[in-house]
């Protein structure tokens, strides 16, 4: 490839998904390597290629630290894309899934259904749905509250609502949590953010729904190209702004909710990751959408290995790790914004 090809590549946005995967790839082999147990690149290859069950690295491999690696790159993917439809949809650099209430919602509705009895708890592609359906009411609420008065809606409207209604939602779970002990112990590490107890049954379940909101995201990213112009130009366009306002809202409920039911509410992956990768794609939404997945199941990955590596004997939580880099992020973008 000449370098003026590249050079065109690269401005388009295309020519930095090759090493953004091949990023991603280093990564998840360090990712699955990397435990309380070392395990050679050899043992890792053999396990992927010739499984044999009687070897006990292999087991490990393929039983726990594989569904924790797919959770990662599965979740961490979704994240970043609901980060950036947010973002390009509501015109606002602050609009992510943790700021606007949708990881908040997405919690309390998981944490009412482990309340129920066994045999009416959500099980399967119901869970990330369920998920998905309590974040979409909070922020339904979130952007009703920041529409209404005379100023109609703004950027700092939105996203003070959204940290209002989304600490509600954190103090409602707290106080289901504080009178029901059991369900406490069966979610107090998954409502901080971990991938520790990531499982093939939540990263198969969240499949469907991923995949439905990538379809759907895929449809309108022409669409959001000529939405950045404005909605009457859009509309000039023969863009329906509303319905893809819609779709766009509704997918990322379902991503947000499709993360959250594997690894919990996540924050700030959706807030870093989207900017960077508009930036790279030149304003263009369809190597951006692609840029943000990868980006954000990048970031997730090696947020996770500094959560396993960072204090020898002793695992942090996946959440702890992405606040700890984002909230210095979210602090930079609002003082700039406020200047």
């Amino acid at each position: 490839m000449s370098a003026g090809t590249l050079a065109a590549a690269r401005q388009s946005g295309w020519g930095w998904l090759l090493p953004a995967i091949g990023l991603t790839l280093l990564l998840s082999a360090l990712h699955l390597s990397t435990g309380a147990r070392p395990t050679p690149l050899p043992v890792l290859f053999d396990a992927l290629t010739a499984f044999d069950p009687a070897n006990f690295d292999q087991r490990i491999l393929l039983s726990l630290r594989l569904p924790r690696l797919c959770a990662a790159l599965l979740s961490g993917a979704a994240i970043g894309v609901a980060g950036l439809l947010l973002q390009s949809l509501l015109r606002n650099p602050l609009a992510e899934p943790h700021i606007l209430g949708l990881n908040a919602g997405a919690s309390l509705a998981v944490v009412i259904a482990t309340t129920l009895p066994a045999a009416l708890q959500p099980v399967g592609l119901a869970r990330p749905l369920l998920a998905a359906l309590g974040g979409a009411l909070v922020f339904s609420a979130v952007f009703a509250l920041s529409s209404a008065g005379r100023l109609g809606l703004t950027m700092a409207k939105l996203t003070f609502c959204g940290i209002a209604l989304s600490a509600l939602a954190s103090a409602l779970v707290s106080a289901i949590l504080i009178l029901d002990q059991e369900t406490l112990e069966a979610v107090r590490f998954w409502l901080v953010g971990d991938l520790a107890g990531a499982s093939w049954r939540e990263v198969n379940a969240a499949l469907a729904p991923a995949a439905l909101a990538t379809s759907a995201t895929l449809m309108i990213a022409p669409r959001l190209d000529a939405m950045a112009l404005g909605d009457a130009s859009a509309t000039g366009l023969g863009v329906s702004v509303r319905t893809t306002r819609l779709i766009g809202l509704g997918a990322a409920a379902l991503l947000s909710g499709a993360a959250v039911s594997m690894v919990g509410p996540i924050g700030f992956v959706g807030l870093i990751v989207p900017g960077l990768a508009f930036r790279l794609a030149g304003g263009r939404h369809l190597p951006a959408l692609a840029l943000s997945a990868i980006g954000g199941a990048t970031l997730l990955i090696a947020a996770d290995l500094m959560a396993r590596s960072l204090i020898a004997s002793h695992e942090i939580a996946t959440g702890i790790m992405t606040a700890l880099i984002g909230a210095p992020v979210f602090l930079a973008i609002v003082a700039r914004r406020v200047k």
